[in-house]
């Protein structure tokens, strides 16, 4: 997730398809209330809270607090499949991330491995270009071939064609972020936002793939801070709002066919206030569909 300034809403240029029906996810964060790192027992009590409504997760970093080790087998033990991470932002942190997959990719885990994701909203920050992050989503490919090898980018990304060469490039998988909260929209125009930005970037993507299939695209994260967070914009925090978000736009999402993942699993009151590019600061600890003991905050079913 990023702190952005608001991306006016374009015209859908190209058709969309999806499947009927889609599937929920969640981003899952690898430490503690208190900031320090998971272990294998403590994602397994993330994954008793999660089980009624979802049995796949995401996270972002192989390596930092041994994600990867960690999560694996609690996943095993679980009945989940998670979506691991690599950093491809500097080349120790791609050094590490995929060094720490390799350790933890035994032939016991694998089957618990629904994808590796090579940076997220890379492209969103500059950090890398196009071509850069092909280059490493296709290594890691490679290095892992029997797994989809994708990428997380902002919706305007892909929708504006900065992410084309990912498209034309063979990329397996791609993942697009949409907050409407972070576009400054009330929670009674969110869902026609949200949808709206869905729409123009897996349109583009199938436009430019010649395929609607080709690709297996997901919303990689959207979701609203509850009671405590920052309002942003016309956006206002609150629980009820979060509610709202998730029972029309998520649940929207779902019944036209979109895959989801929600961002995010739990609060997490470790995380220090994000600053925007407009100098502002925002509260990111309260953008859990679960508060941090576990507990959910609204009925998670659609």
């Amino acid at each position: 997730m990023r702190f952005s300034t608001i991306v006016p809403l374009a015209v859908v240029a190209a058709p969309i398809a999806v499947s009927a029906g889609g599937n929920l996810g969640y981003a899952l964060g690898d430490k503690k209330t208190d900031g320090t790192c998971k272990f294998t027992a403590d994602y397994e009590a993330d994954f008793d809270a999660l089980g009624g409504s979802s049995k796949l997760v995401r996270t972002y970093s192989s390596n930092e607090c041994n994600t990867a080790q960690q999560i694996l087998p609690a996943a095993a033990s679980k009945g989940f499949k998670v979506v691991l991470g690599v950093w491809p932002d500097t080349e120790a942190s791609f050094n590490a991330d995929t060094a720490a997959l390799q350790s933890a990719l035994t032939s016991e885990m694998l089957p618990q491995v629904y994808a590796i994701t090579v940076g997220s909203e890379a492209l969103y920050r500059a950090s890398l270009t196009a071509q850069q992050l092909l280059s490493s989503i296709q290594s890691v490919q490679k290095m892992f071939p029997a797994v989809k090898v994708g990428t997380a980018d902002s919706w305007n990304k892909y929708a504006d064609g900065t992410a084309d060469p990912l498209i034309e490039g063979g990329v397996k998988l791609l993942l697009v972020n949409a907050f409407a909260y972070w576009q400054g929209q009330q929670v009674s125009n969110a869902t026609a936002t949200y949808l709206d930005d869905l729409q123009q970037a897996f349109g583009h993507i199938q436009e430019i793939a010649s395929s609607v299939d080709a690709i297996e695209i997901w919303n990689g994260e959207s979701g609203w801070p509850s009671d405590g967070g920052t309002d942003y914009g016309s956006a206002q925090a609150g629980t009820q709002n979060a509610q709202t978000f998730f029972s029309k736009a998520i649940c929207a999402a779902l019944d036209w066919g979109f895959n989801v993942f929600y961002f995010e699993a739990f609060d997490e009151p470790w995380k220090p206030a994000s600053k925007g590019l407009d100098g502002s600061s925002a509260d990111e600890t309260h953008w859990g569909a679960f508060t941090s003991d576990r507990s959910a905050k609204f009925p998670l079913t659609c």
